[in-house]
Parts: C-alpha cells; structure tokens; sequence
C-alpha cells in the first residue's frame, strides 16, 4: 500500500530544532501531567458489586467470574470481537493482542490477571489462537448475557436505528460486536465489583502500533482509506517487505 510522503515544516539548524523541541517538550510534559491527574480520579470511581457468577469456557473447562481472577484481586478483560458464526477474529482486537502476552507476566506481579473474552464457541477461540500463536488466557462467553451486559454486544435493530447506544450512550453501535475493556475487583470475602469500563478510542494506548505511528513522519497514513484501520491485517496475512 502506498502511503503520503513526508515532508518536513522546515528545514533547520539543529539549534533551531531544538528549540522548537523543547517547546514541544512543554506541551508534552503539560499532557503527562493531566494523565496522572486522570488516572486517579479513574481510581476514585465509584464500583458496583456484581451479582451474577457467568459462566465462560476456556482451556480450565467451565469457569465463573470470580474464578477467572485467578487468585489476585485484579480482573482486567478485554472484549475481543468474535461472533459465535465469525471464522476469525476482528484484524484490530488481534494487533492488540499481538501484545498481550508480554504484558501479562507483568502485570501478574501487580496483582492484575489480564483475560481475554469472547462469544464464539472456545473451539473457535482455541483454533485461532493456535494460528496466531497467542498463549494468553482466552475464553468464551457463548451463551452468558456478559457480553451484553458490559456494552459490548447490541441487537440487529440497534446496529440498524444508529441510536447512540455505545460507549455509555455517546455513539452508534458499528457492529453487534463491539470492542471493550472491563474492570473488576474480588474483595477478600470473594465478592466481585466492576470498576471500570472503556470503549472507542479509549483503549487505543493498547493497540502498541499506534503509538510508534504517531511518532514517524508520516504518521498513521489513514487519510483517504475507506475506514481508519482499512490497512490492517491479521499478522499472518501481511505480504513479506
């Protein structure tokens, strides 16, 4: 695929660019700030205790909620989009977890379990992951009303209305299988809360390319394509360069 060329604003001394650096430098430090100030107020949300077990399959066999936490405190799941009649999974759920099992470990040390889930039947998920090569946790929610619940799953004739059901009600749904993240948290008396959910952009800092794109010249290069992401593929699936 052709991609724009780069051009510079100008061409300088480097004691011109560094100048012009360090007044970028200010903004930046200025953005990083208002992250850490985010972050917390996010921590500061208040949580809603989670009344139903659910149910999920995955290489453990049947396994509740509370049981996917795998004996930390900290649930992270991922909503990948993969329908039950779907044959692969979403090309933008699958960049991401191109990354997700080095993270994973990490995050075990903090007290996190990352999972991912989705509805196709575990077979499925199963298949796919051995083809991409993934060794992270992932289970199916075939069946369970979890999908639905945590916003991440609409109806044909709520894809269809273009309502603003999605995203805490600020969008359209695009699909009837949406992409997410979910928070929870299992006190010490096994009680399991959600904390947290994000939809859209929010969870783009995960998809890892990105962040590398809008740092080269010619950034992400999706002006002009029928939709943002039209570039991507599944990593098994890009011509050799």
């Amino acid at each position: 695929m052709k991609t724009p060329t780069a051009l510079p604003s100008a061409i300088v001394s480097r004691a011109e660019w560094i100048d012009a650096r360090k007044k970028l430098l200010v903004k930046e430090k200025a953005l990083t700030r208002q992250h850490d100030a985010l972050a917390e107020e996010r921590r500061q949300l208040p949580w809603v205790r989670v009344e139903q077990s659910y149910n999920f399959t995955g290489p453990a066999g049947n396994e509740s909620l509370a049981q996917l936490f795998a004996g930390r405190s900290q649930l992270f799941v991922y909503h990948f989009m993969f329908g039950p009649d779907w044959d692969e999974g979403c090309r933008t759920c699958s960049m991401l977890a191109d990354h997700v099992d080095g993270s994973a470990i990490h995050l075990a040390q903090r007290d996190v379990t990352l999972v991912l889930v989705s509805r196709a039947p575990y077979a499925k998920l199963a298949a796919f992951q051995r083809r991409m090569g993934w060794k992270f946790k992932w289970v199916s929610s075939h069946g369970s009303g979890f999908n639905r619940d945590f916003g991440v799953l609409f109806t044909p004739e709520e894809v269809a209305s273009a309502e603003p059901s999605y995203n805490f009600g600020t969008a359209a749904p695009f699909s009837d299988e949406v992409g997410g993240g979910s928070v929870f948290f299992k006190d010490g008396e096994g009680q399991v809360f959600h904390t947290y959910s994000s939809y859209g952009r929010g969870l783009e800092p995960l998809l890892l390319p990105y962040f590398y794109l809008d740092l080269v010249p010619k950034g992400r290069a999706e002006a002009g394509l029928p939709f943002p992401s039209a570039w991507l593929r599944h990593h098994d699936r890009y011509e050799t360069k």
